[in-house]
Order: structure tokens, then C-alpha cells, then sequence
């Protein structure tokens, strides 16, 4: 039975520590130089220190790191290699933390490195969202309400549309990063330590915006902080879900407003005439998943009081997968969108016809026939088989057909993605790991 109930509390962690292992180097290379500040390490012990867990990070970085039969989680083995190569020197890097911190940093390390990823594959499917809006910003296409043929639409404005709700969703990658980019190194287990820690000094040496400050709350920020990113990565899967559902939509033969690219297609086993949109359809569904993510890291940490729980570390188990899942459908997405085939004859089909009647309806009251009359004379024509269209449309306000404001949105994505500290993070991320 001890074997079961190990089995039962280990988990998956193991395996989810494989996430973090660079990132619980980096953590204890700063941890390490600052306690050399205050005493605790001689200069020699350090330097010793260092260049082992420069070769660990490698390690990790190269994906050959392991955890060994028998060994709890990341923190621990990096701790067995260091004892194994410097014997008692090893042993001092774990004094004024806990692996309630460790682990703290280490997610709050790999959520800023996956928050880059995201926010670099987002400006990505951003630009060619724009460049297919702008090359195709004269070609009409019906817009829908309710699934009804409803008044014109343009390929412009369904490829801009997408760029700019991708603008807003950067909103919450900003909010997730700035929230993550907090150090909590140095609140122990939730209660700060006797020892003179320097915390500004470990936030300046991993690249923090700031620390988390009040130690109670740095532990409570385990779950939030995962949740509040949970939140900016279903933003973003929300906006994937509902292009793919229309580009699955747009291409199939009863629409025919699209073609994708061959390779994102697949035939049926029976029907030789099928191209099945499944890329985009896998993108629907993944990105669906993700939409869940926040209410799964709630209802994990939602009903815990402050302090360290391990219900927290099944959370690991639902988010540290989501990163690899997201990344994927926006790559894509995004090479779907540059390969994608737009039909530019679709109103040569008189099905059509009728969404230019609030065009006539507006021309009407233009010429000074009252809305309500021009409303009901353009209703009796259509109903009549009277009705015909004129397609030279004229929209000119701010986000129409005519007047797309496409360098307005890469302006606001423009400044958003400005926000982002990556430059300062990646600098103090080379001096640690370089020197």
C-alpha cells in the first residue's frame, strides 16, 4: 500500500517538474549569489555553485534532464547533483527558501517565457490577418445575422476583424504578464525567513518588474497567478475558436467563400470528392479546451484558505500542457491565413442579391424619402421579385467597408506589445546564465 499512496501523491508532478527544470536553476542562481551577499556562502562556494547550475541549465535547456527514480521533484534532484558534484556545498543553496517559493519562481519563470512565446506567434497570425484585410479590403462577401444572408460584408473587414479582437486579447497577455512578472523568492514557506534575505536583490538579478512584497500573499498568489493566465490564454483561444469555426464554415462547398491549403485538409475514406477541414477543426476544439482552463485552475483553488495546500499541485497537471497546445494552433492558424484562397466572385451569385437592400433603403431616405417609407417600398420589391441590386456600395465611416483602420489597429497592437519588459528580462536572464 506505501507503494499506491506514493504513487497517489506523486502524480503527474514528476513529470510536470520536466517543465520548470531550467527555470529552478535560474531561481537558485540568483538565490545562491544573494546569499553570498549576506554571508551565507563564501565567494569560492559560490563561483563552485554557479558553474554547476550553468551546466544543469544547459542540461535543461537541451532537454537531457532527468529526474531519477526516487526523487521527489525538480527541486530536489537539482539539489542531488550539486551534493553529488560538490558534496556539503550543495547542500547550502536550499537555506532562507522553501520549495513552496521554488516553485512559486519557477512557474512565475516559465509562465514569463511562455506569455513571450504567445505574445511573438500572436503578432505573427496579427500581420497576416492584416495583410490578407488589406489585399483583399475591395471584395465583397455577405455578412450574417442570425445565419441569414444579412447586408455586404468584405473579406477586408472578416480579416481585419479577427486582427483587431487579436489587439485586445494582447490586452490580457499584458495583464497576465505584468501580474506574473513578480518575484516571490524569499517568502519561504509562506512566512519569510529569520535570515537577512535581500529580495530586491534576487528581483533585479531574475529581471522583475517587482516583487511580490507582503510574504502571506506571495504564497496566495499560487492558483491566482495561474488562473489570471489561464483567463489571457482563453481570451486569445476564443478568438482562434471562432476563425477556425468560420473558416470551417466558409469553405465548405455550400459557402465556397475560402480554400484552404491542400496540406490542411484531409479526403474521406469513401466520398473522393471530400476535403475536410481538419486542422482547423482540431484548432476549434483545442482552443475550446483552453476555455476551460480558467474554470479548471478555480475550482482547484477556489475554496482554500491562505497557505500552502497540495491540491495546488494538480493544477500543474491542466495548465503547464495548455502553453504547448495554444502555441500550436496559433502557428496554424497563422499558416493556414497566408495560404488561404479567397473566391472573389461570390456575388455573381443572385442568391445574393437581397443583401444590398438596406443599400437601396439608405439611397431612398438619402433622397429625402422618409426611412419607415423606404423601408416598406424595398420590402414590397423584394417580395414582388422586383428588387434590383445595385453593388457599387460607398461606406466611408471609421471601421466600414470603405475605411478599414487597419494602421489604427497596428497601432494599438503596436503599443500594447511595447508594454512588455522582454528586453530587461532577457538581459538579466544572460547574466546569470553567461557569467
Amino acid at each position: 500500500m506505501t507503494d499506491e499512496i506514493e504513487r497517489f501523491t506523486v502524480g503527474k508532478d514528476r513529470e510536470m517538474d520536466l517543465y520548470l527544470a531550467k527555470y529552478d536553476v535560474l531561481g537558485s542562481m540568483a538565490h545562491i549569489t544573494m546569499l553570498e551577499s549576506i554571508g551565507l556562502l563564501t565567494k569560492d562556494e559560490l563561483q563552485q555553485l554557479l558553474a554547476a547550475l550553468r551546466t544543469i541549465y544547459k542540461e535543461a535547456e537541451a532537454g537531457r534532464f532527468v529526474i531519477e527514480e526516487g526523487v521527489e521533484d525538480v527541486h530536489s534532484q537539482v539539489e542531488l547533483m550539486l551534493t553529488r558534484q560538490l558534496g556539503d556545498i550543495g547542500k547550502k543553496i536550499h537555506s532562507g527558501r522553501s520549495r513552496n517559493d521554488q516553485v512559486l519562481v519557477d512557474l512565475k519563470l516559465f509562465i514569463r517565457d511562455q506569455l513571450k512565446e504567445l505574445v511573438k506567434l500572436t503578432e505573427v497570425l496579427f500581420h497576416e490577418l492584416i495583410e490578407k484585410s488589406n489585399t483583399y479590403k475591395d471584395v465583397l462577401m455577405p455578412g450574417y445575422t442570425h445565419l441569414q444572408v444579412a447586408m455586404p460584408s468584405s473579406f477586408g473587414l472578416w480579416f481585419g476583424a479577427y486582427a483587431e479582437s487579436l489587439a485586445d486579447d494582447m490586452q490580457y497577455l499584458l495583464a497576465a504578464w505584468r501580474i506574473t512578472n513578480r518575484n516571490p523568492l524569499g517568502s519561504a514557506a509562506g512566512y519569510g525567513s529569520s535570515f537577512p534575505l535581500n529580495r530586491q536583490m534576487t528581483t533585479d538579478l531574475l529581471g522583475f518588474d517587482s516583487m511580490d512584497y507582503n510574504v502571506v500573499y506571495a504564497q496566495m498568489g499560487r492558483g491566482k497567478t495561474e488562473r489570471n493566465v489561464a483567463f489571457s490564454m482563453a481570451s486569445l483561444a476564443g478568438t482562434l475558436a471562432k476563425l477556425a469555426f468560420d473558416a470551417c464554415m466558409f469553405n465548405s462547398q455550400n459557402f465556397g467563400f475560402l480554400k484552404l491549403p491542400d496540406e490542411c485538409t484531409t479526403g474521406s475514406s469513401i466520398m473522393p470528392h471530400k476535403k475536410n477541414p481538419d486542422v482547423f477543426e482540431l484548432t476549434r476544439a483545442k482552443c475550446n479546451k483552453i476555455q476551460a482552463l480558467p474554470q479548471n485552475v478555480m475550482l482547484i483553488m477556489n475554496n482554500l484558505p491562505s497557505g500552502y495546500f497540495r491540491d495546488l499541485q494538480i493544477i500543474k497537471e491542466v495548465f503547464l500542457p495548455s502553453f504547448d497546445e495554444l502555441k500550436d494552433c496559433l502557428r496554424m492558424a497563422a499558416y493556414i491565413i497566408k495560404r488561404m484562397k479567397v473566391n472573389e466572385q461570390i456575388l455573381d451569385n443572385p442568391i445574393y442579391d437581397n443583401m444590398f437592400s438596406v443599400e437601396e433603403v439608405n439611397r431612398l431616405a438619402s433622397n429625402g424619402m422618409p426611412f419607415r417609407d423606404a423601408y416598406k417600398k424595398v420590402g414590397l420589391d423584394i417580395e414582388s421579385g422586383n428588387f434590383t441590386p445595385n453593388k457599387q456600395i460607398h461606406h466611408t465611416h471609421e471601421g466600414s467597408i470603405g475605411n478599414l483602420c487597419n494602421n489604427q489597429i497596428k497601432e494599438l497592437m503596436q503599443k500594447t506589445i511595447d508594454e512588455f519588459s522582454f528586453f530587461k528580462v532577457e538581459e538579466a536572464v544572460k547574466v546569470l546564465v553567461n557569467n
